[in-house]
C-alpha cells in the first residue's frame, strides 16, 4: 500500500475519484540503471523494471524464445501415460470423444486436439455440456452415453473434480487434461494431467488447459519420434494455445509469455479459417495483440457457451471449411450483441446492489432473480475492475443460484470457493486463483458471503484503495512515437500478471473532443511543442470523464491511459487509449 506516500502528480482524486499512484522511488532507480546500461528508452526501462527484470536480462526478456521456457512435459504427473494412451487409441483407430469445457480455454483446447487427429486421418465427436441445462464439466448422464460408443474419453479443462461423472463413463478410458484446483483425491482415470494438482509442485500453475493440451501433444509428437513417426507440426497450432491463454486470463509469464508471442505470429499468417472469420466480423484490422484476442475474439468465441449454441465455439476453431467458418463466425458475432444487452442490464443492478451494500468490504457481491448464467462471470469481472475487490455475482431459479467469481492479484479465490464447498455452505464450486464458479442455496447465500469476505480478507482482499490507479511513469507528445509502443509491446504481451504499462500526458490541452456511439469519447491533445494525440475513451460518459473533458472549455487536464498503434485505412498512427484525467491545476 502506498496510501500515505504522496499521490503521483498530486493527483489524490482524479475525474473518476481516483487517487494516483506511481511507480515508487526504486522502480525508478532501477530504470534509469538499465537505461544507462542497456541505452533502451526509459518507458521501455520502466516496464522492465516493474516486472522485476534485471538489467542483464533485458534483451532476452525483449525476445522470449520458446524452445528456451518450454518445459518437460514429464514435469507434469501423469503425462506419459495420458500421451501414450492418445496415441493408442490413434494407432488402433478406436473412437474418441472430447468433452470440452464451454468457454475459450475449453474451445481452443478441443480445436488442438481435434487439429491435431484431423492431420493424422483421425476424428474426435466432441460434447461440450449445456452451460444451463448441464452446468461446469462432465455429468454421468453425458459421460455413460459417450463411453457406450466411444473407446476413449478426453476432457480438456474440467474432470479434475468429477469423480461420479468419470466413475459412470463405464466401458472407456478417461484421461482429463485440465488445470483448475484439484481435490484431496483424483477421480479414477487413466491419467488426470492439472498443474494444480495437490501433488504438483505449483512450478506450472500458471498454465491454462490449452496450454496442457499443448504439452500433451508435445510429448504424443516425442513418443511417435521414438518410433520413427512424425507427428504434426505443433509450431503451426499455437495461435490456438495463444487464444486460448489470453482469454482465460491466465498469467502472462513464465512459459505463457512465449507461448501467446509466437501464437500471435501464428495467428498473424490468417491461415485458420475459424480465427480469421472471427477476426473479419470483430472487424480487427490491425496485426493481433493480447488485447484483440481478450477483448475482440475471446468473447465472440464465449458468445456461444452464454447464450447459444454451447459448441459453437469449439466447432468454429477447429474447422477447415472457410465457408462454414464465415457462418459461424456470424452467428457467434450476433450472439456477442445479445450478451452485451443482457451484460448491461444484469451490470447495472448487481452494482446498484453492490454499492447499497457497500464497496470497501474484502468482497464485493451481488446475487438477483433470473440473471443469465452466461453473464454473471463477465459482470463479476466488471464489479472487480471498478472496486479492485474480488467480486462474486449470482442468479438464482428458485432456491438454486448458480454464480461466478473474479479475483485480484495475490488472492486465490478457486481454493477458498472450494473451502467453502467442503465446509456445507455451497452446493458446489470450484476453480483457479483468477476465477471460480459456485452453486449455492438461497438460505445458505448470505452465510456463505459472509464466510468468503473472511477467507479472502486472511489473504489480504480490500488492503488496496479501490481508487487507486497505478501508473508507470510520465510521457510528453513528442516522445510517443510508434516505434516506442512497438519497443514496449516487445516487453509484453500484457495481460493478467503482466499489465501493460500506463502513462501520463501532464498539462495537455485538447484541441478536440466529440461523443462516439453512445457512450464513448474521442478527443485530440497537444502540450503545445509536440504533436497532437489522437485518444480514446470506452465508456466516457458512464462516468464524469466524459462530460468533464467534451466541456473542457479550454482547460488544461493531466491525462492517463495506456499507448497503442491505431491501424486505419493503410495508415498507422499513435492513440492513447484513455483511462482517467485530472485538472492540471487544482
Amino acid at each position: 500500500m502506498t496510501t500515505s506516500s504522496r499521490a503521483f502528480l498530486d493527483v489524490d482524486a482524479s475525474l473518476n475519484g481516483r487517487r494516483w499512484v506511481g511507480p515508487g522511488i526504486e522502480v525508478e532507480r532501477q530504470a534509469e540503471f538499465m537505461r544507462q546500461q542497456t541505452g533502451l528508452p526509459m518507458a521501455v526501462c520502466q516496464t522492465l523494471a516493474r516486472r522485476g527484470v534485471p538489467p542483464h536480462e533485458a534483451q532476452g526478456f525483449l525476445e522470449p524464445q520458446l524452445r528456451d521456457l518450454l518445459p518437460d512435459p514429464h514435469k507434469l504427473k501423469d503425462m506419459e501415460a495420458a500421451a501414450a494412451r492418445f496415441l493408442q487409441a490413434v494407432k488402433q483407430r478406436q473412437r474418441i470423444a472430447i468433452f470440452a469445457d464451454y468457454d475459450v480455454d475449453g474451445g481452443t483446447s478441443a480445436a488442438l486436439l481435434i487439429d491435431w487427429l484431423r492431420q493424422m486421418g483421425r476424428q474426435a465427436t466432441l460434447y461440450v455440456p449445456d452451460r444451463i441445462d448441464e452446468g461446469y464439466g462432465p455429468n454421468e448422464a453425458a459421460m455413460a452415453a459417450l463411453a457406450a460408443d466411444h473407446d476413449l474419453i478426453v476432457c480438456v479443462d474440467c474432470g479434475t473434480l468429477s469423480h461420479d461423472p468419470i466413475a459412470a463413463a463405464k466401458g472407456a478410458d478417461v484421461v482429463v487434461l485440465d488445470h483448475h484446483l484439484g481435490g484431496e483425491t483424483l477421480p479414477d482415470a487413466v491419467a488426470v494431467v492439472n498443474p494444480n494438482r495437490q501433488d504438483e509442485d505449483g512450478e506450472l500453475a500458471h498454465l491454462c488447459a490449452a496450454g496442457v493440451v499443448f504439452l500433451m501433444l508435445v510429448e504424443a509428437n516425442r513418443q511417435m519420434r521414438a518410433e520413427g513417426a512424425k507427428g504434426p507440426d505443433l509450431m503451426a497450432m499455437l495461435d490456438l494455445v495463444a487464444l486460448g491463454t489470453v482469454a482465460d486470463v491466465a498469467p502472462l509469464i513464465g512459459v505463457n509469455r512465449a507461448l501467446v508471442r509466437q501464437g500471435l505470429k501464428v495467428m498473424a499468417r490468417r491461415a485458420r479459417p475459424g480465427i480469421v472469420a472471427l477476426s473479419d466480423v470483430s472487424r480487427m484490422e490491425q496485426a493481433p495483440n493480447s488485447y484483440a484476442l481478450g477483448f475482440m475474439l475471446g468473447p465472440r468465441v464465449n458468445a456461444g457457451g452464454r447464450i447459444g449454441k454451447a459448441d459453437l465455439g469449439a466447432r468454429l476453431l477447429s474447422t477447415d471449411n472457410v465457408a462454414e467458418a464465415r457462418a459461424m463466425a456470424e452467428r457467434l458475432d450476433e450472439l456477442n450483441t445479445e450478451r452485451r444487452d443482457i451484460e448491461n442490464a444484469v451490470r447495472a443492478a448487481a452494482l446498484e446492489q453492490a454499492e447499497d451494500r457497500g464497496l470497501d468490504h474484502p468482497l464485493v457481491w451481488a446475487a438477483g432473480e433470473g440473471w443469465h448464467p452466461g453473464v454473471v462471470g463477465i459482470v463479476a469481472s466488471r464489479l472487480k475492475e471498478a472496486t479492485n475487490r474480488p467480486a462474486i455475482v449470482i442468479g438464482f431459479d428458485g432456491d438454486i443460484g448458480k454464480g461466478s467469481g473474479r479475483s485480484v492479484s495475490g488472492v486465490d479465490l478457486g481454493a477458498s470457493i472450494q473451502k467453502l464447498a467442503a465446509e456445507g455452505l455451497l452446493i458446489k464450486g470450484g476453480g483457479h486463483k483468477m476465477a471460480a464458479g459456485l452453486t449455492v442455496a438461497r438460505d445458505k447465500l448470505d452465510a456463505a458471503m459472509e464466510r468468503l469476505s473472511e477467507l479472502l480478507a486472511k489473504q489480504g482482499a480490500g488492503d488496496a484503495g479501490p481508487a487507486d490507479l497505478k501508473l508507470d511513469g510520465v510521457l510528453m507528445p513528442g516522445a510517443a512515437s510508434i516505434e516506442l509502443i512497438e519497443q514496449i509491446e516487445k516487453a509484453g504481451p500484457f495481460g493478467a500478471s503482466a499489465a501493460a504499462p500506463r502513462y501520463v500526458f501532464p498539462d495537455v490541452e485538447i484541441r478536440f473532443a466529440k461523443r462516439v456511439g453512445e457512450s464513448h469519447l474521442k478527443i485530440n491533445f497537444t502540450d503545445g511543442m509536440g504533436p497532437r494525440i489522437d485518444a480514446i475513451c470506452f465508456g466516457a460518459f458512464d462516468t464524469m470523464l466524459g462530460e468533464r473533458l467534451l466541456n473542457h472549455g479550454g482547460a488544461r487536464f493531466h491525462l492517463a491511459g495506456r499507448l497503442e498503434i491505431n491501424s486505419w485505412g493503410g495508415r498507422q498512427q499513435v492513440q492513447l487509449r484513455l483511462e482517467d484525467a485530472a485538472p492540471a491545476s487544482a
